[in-house]
């Protein structure tokens, strides 16, 4: 991947934590925007075109989650990751559940922010490369998914999913009608299966739930310290349980 065509848009109010951060994404040959407060951060956020978003939580003028929100209400698509204290657990949640993507508590090491970068900056040129070929469905009861548009369809419903939302989705849609093992969801979709990590899924899987509301016959059913069944009625078992 190249990482020159690539616009980062790096919000924090800490200054020696910003130097060093854009410091080190820009030795890798990304572009670095900086907000160090809110407010900035949705002007600049207007005006440029970011492959990704690195989010502080504390921030001054706006905070972390009122800058998510905003961008959620007309962008779907690009990844938000936060910075979170340690401490702050709630913090964790409470971003997942506004439309963050993923997080990185503080204090953390440069390679653990690159690897999680490239994680999602590799998914999106995919999905962005995907987009120029030819576009295919998957049925799910009432609804469509359009894997590469990260769409899901239904006659009375349209919501454009997050990389993590669609993920998920995809997952499920390969598994209909069987038992996918937590610890596997939380590997394949976020590569671990710690317990902040589970706690992340349980907030996709009521996001997932509320998309899925339109039709009656998809549930995702909570087998309690098993997994979940992404339950289609009518529909044949797409595999057995993982």
């Amino acid at each position: 991947m190249n990482n020159s065509n690539l616009q980062i848009l790096l919000v924090e109010d800490d200054s020696t934590l910003s130097f060093i951060v854009k410091d080190n994404l820009e030795r890798q040959n990304y572009n670095v925007d900086v907000a160090d407060n809110g407010e900035k951060a949705l002007t600049l956020y207007g005006s440029g075109n970011y492959a990704l978003i690195i989010l502080d939580v504390m921030l001054p003028k706006l905070d972390g989650f009122s800058v998510a929100k905003e961008i959620r209400k007309k962008d779907e698509q690009t990844p938000i990751l936060f910075l979170t204290a340690r401490s702050m657990t709630e913090d964790k949640i409470a971003g997942l559940t506004i439309g963050g993507d993923d997080y990185i508590t503080k204090p953390f090491s440069m390679e653990e922010l690159l690897l999680k970068m490239k994680i999602f900056l590799r998914r999106s040129n995919a999905i962005i490369s995907d987009t120029l070929q030819q576009k295919h469905e998957i049925s799910l009861g009432e609804y469509r998914f359009i894997e590469e548009e990260l769409v899901l369809k239904h006659p009375e419903y349209e919501r454009r999913l997050t990389l993590k939302e669609a993920e998920l989705v995809k997952l499920f849609a390969s598994h209909i009608n069987s038992v996918l093992n937590r610890d596997h969801i939380l590997i394949k979709i976020w590569g671990s299966n710690d317990y902040f990590l589970g706690r992340s899924l349980d907030v996709f899987i009521s996001r997932l739930r509320k998309y899925f509301s339109y039709d009656p016959n998809i549930k995702i059913v909570n087998l309690h310290g098993v997994g979940f069944r992404f339950s289609v009625k009518d529909e044949e078992p797409a595999d057995s349980k993982i």
